[in-house]
């Protein structure tokens, strides 16, 4: 690996990205949006048809408990063979790309992708790596993704205040290869791609270093001795994980001196600097299927008995059922979020009662959803994303599913990829 880029853990890459595939058709959502509205797979389905694209490569999680998953994931490793087979990819050896994402509300996102070395990622909460998850890892998503060790959409975040490493590339890409340029399907906005010549590289590994000096965690965290932290998740935790999974299972049937050298070892991510003015973090709700909701009701006063309703001090939560909304408030909250103040009753209730929780990216998706017979959907208060490093540095991960960055249309679209198996 490109030695500049040593004390960072963030590399150039082999990547590969479609050549004879119709670049509009290729890009496909992170697999883990739109999880309860299966309309717009299908629509996502119509709008590619027989065309080459990363719809085929990945397994969207709204399918992942279906009766016919294991066919699907039989179907997508098929896909990964022939598009390799049937030479569909180039390849751009060692190389890093600038992207702009112009979003749906028409703000651009900047980013950079190269691959992680997962030696120095740990999801375990608490953990001191250089590379963290900002959330808690749900151990049982992962057995399904190592089988299909699909695109990664994993976004990692660097808290850059004076946007030195990916900001200065904005006004230099007349200098670099230009490699995509295309519309997103299903209103997912644009996206372009460059990639970085050789002394921007060195530019970025240098920037990126700074990044994690002590004298940078003390000015940014006052934790000059604390174990630097320089990439956190973003999006993509599961996803993230999987990649460490199979590159530990690889481990136990590789000797030692060869783990260097395993492909698998290293993952594709995007880096976006946490300042970047086009990032917004939004809450990600909560809706419950098969609740009743006056036992839930009595649960969660059971946990907070000085619990009131309407808008007040401290966490306030917005319940939605039967087409109704109320709010209820905790004052006095034992834990730092509203999010864990909610999470603990709905695992609990759950536990004792049955029924399903999912997920949702929208106040309107889950107003329309907690609002049908049998459903329960809470709407949660955003995050401040200046509270995500300094969060993690302190007190670990957050709570699951605790922030999104912007709505699901925005997220990551898969496009580019890496051959992990030799």
């Amino acid at each position: 690996m490109d030695q500049r880029f040593e004390q960072t853990a963030f590399y150039p890459a082999d990547i590969l990205l479609p050549q004879t595939a119709e670049m509009k058709k290729w890009p496909v959502v992170a697999c883990d949006q739109f999880t309860s509205q299966p309309d717009y797979w299908q629509a996502a389905e119509a709008a590619v048809g027989e065309a080459p694209s990363a719809l085929r490569l990945v397994l969207p999680e709204v399918y992942l408990n279906g009766p016919d998953v294991d066919k699907r994931i039989e179907t997508i490793n098929a896909s990964m063979d022939r598009y390799l087979a049937d030479g569909l990819f180039r390849t751009l050896p060692d190389s890093l790309i600038y992207l702009e994402r112009t979003q749906s509300d028409g703000r651009v996102r900047h980013g950079l992708i190269g691959c992680v070395d997962l030696e120095q990622y740990d999801f375990t909460p608490g953990s001191g790596a250089l590379i963290r998850a900002t959330e808690g890892t749900v151990l049982e998503r992962i057995p399904p993704r190592v089988r299909v060790r699909e695109l990664p959409h994993v976004m990692l975040l660097i808290d850059d205040p004076r946007r030195s490493v990916i900001e200065p590339l904005t006004g230099e890409t007349g200098v670099m290869e230009a490699l995509y340029d295309t519309d997103l399907m299903l209103g997912g906005g644009h996206v372009k791609g460059w990639r970085l010549t050789d002394s921007q590289m060195s530019r970025v590994a240098n920037t990126l270093s700074a990044l994690k000096s002590p004298e940078a965690m003390a000015d940014k965290y006052g934790m000059a001795d604390a174990a630097p932290l320089l990439f956190a998740v973003g999006d993509g935790n599961h996803s993230l994980a999987t990649a460490k999974a199979c590159y530990e299972n690889l481990k136990k049937v590789t000797p030692p001196e060869q783990w260097a050298s395993l492909p698998a070892r290293y993952a594709l991510v995007e880096v976006v600097n946490l300042h970047d003015d086009a990032l917004t973090f939004e809450p990600i709700h909560r809706v419950l299927f098969g609740v009743d909701h006056q036992k839930f009701m009595d649960a969660f006063r059971a946990a907070y008995p000085n619990a009131y309703e309407g808008k007040g001090d401290g966490h306030t939560i917005e319940f939605v059922w039967n087409g109704e909304s109320h709010f209820i408030t905790v004052p006095d909250p034992k834990v730092q979020l509203a999010v864990g103040t909610l999470q603990g009753v709905i695992d609990q209730y759950l536990k004792d009662n049955g029924g399903e929780v999912d997920y949702i990216h929208g106040d309107d998706v889950t107003r329309e959803l907690g609002g049908k017979p049998g459903n329960m959907g809470f709407l949660l208060p955003a995050m401040g994303k200046e509270q995500l490093f300094k969060t993690v540095m302190a007190d670990g991960v957050l709570p699951r599913k605790t922030f999104s960055m912007g709505h699901a249309q925005d997220k990551r679209y898969y496009i580019e990829a890496r051959k992990i198996v030799k």
